[in-house]
């Protein structure tokens, strides 16, 4: 008789934090707890109620948002879509699933922010080093720029694109094939489609997006002026600013 097949422990993928808040919120869906078009408790309520910071619940509720169980009203809280039931049967959620062993989950945009916090700044001293002016970054620098209606899908897509290159971009003016490396996968990491929604959910006003525009004119000129210090200052203030606005504590 053939034995049973067992995986190996590489199929095996432990849940992130923020992807078992939102597995315990599509269970209490499911169960009838959180009914179609009622209000979900607040982000602090649920953060509470599961034992988890802010960050967590925020992106659990992105991930719902994108599997279209539940929609966020601005000022006024968050819902559980009319339609979620259909949803849930549709099988549209794959978590907790062996289905889910094939998905590749977004990373959590609060754990890409903490290696943001910790490479990106000697990315922008190695890259001051070489006080060299670069044309991709300005050119991304110079989209970002542009953008003059954050309500604008396209325009949006064109800001959250320039963005991440444009860091990107800021680790091959250090000419360290290996910082590149790194830098690409944080970039294709903010490529994701959690990390868009938290984006562009907590980064909606267009004073904001000039001040992140004026942040990265910051980070470039001190780079290229050679200023290291400032470069690496300039670059962990504006992560501290993106922490509070899309992953609030």
């Amino acid at each position: 008789m053939a034995s049973a097949r067992i995986d190996s422990p590489a199929n095996f993928r432990a849940l992130q934090i923020y992807e078992q808040v939102s597995e315990k919120i599509r269970a209490e869906i499911r169960a009838g707890r959180y009914l179609p078009e009622s209000r979900l408790p607040s982000e602090r309520e649920l953060a509470a109620l599961f034992g988890v910071g802010r960050p967590a619940v925020r992106e659990a509720i992105g991930a719902l948002q994108n599997e279209g169980l539940v929609v966020t009203r601005r000022n006024s809280g968050t819902y559980v879509s009319a339609n979620a039931p259909e949803v849930l049967a549709r099988g549209s959620t794959l978590s907790g699933t062996a289905e889910a062993d094939s998905v590749e989950a977004d990373y959590s945009p609060s754990a890409t922010l903490d290696v943001r916090l910790i490479l990106e700044p000697a990315i922008a001293r190695r890259a001051a080093a070489h006080k060299k002016r670069d044309a991709l970054a300005e050119h991304y620098l110079a989209q970002m720029e542009t953008l003059t209606d954050v309500s604008d899908p396209e325009e949006r897509a064109l800001w959250n694109n320039s963005d991440r290159l444009f860091h990107r971009q800021l680790a091959v003016m250090t000419g360290d094939a290996l910082l590149v490396k790194l830098a690409q996968e944080i970039a294709d990491t903010m490529d994701q489609s959690l990390w868009k929604r938290l984006k562009d959910d907590g980064i909606y006003d267009p004073a904001r997006i000039r001040l992140y525009v004026a942040e990265h004119r910051l980070i470039y000129e001190a780079i290229v002026t050679g200023d290291a210090d400032a470069a690496a200052f300039y670059v962990e203030q504006h992560i501290h600013r993106v922490q509070r606005d899309i992953a609030p504590a």
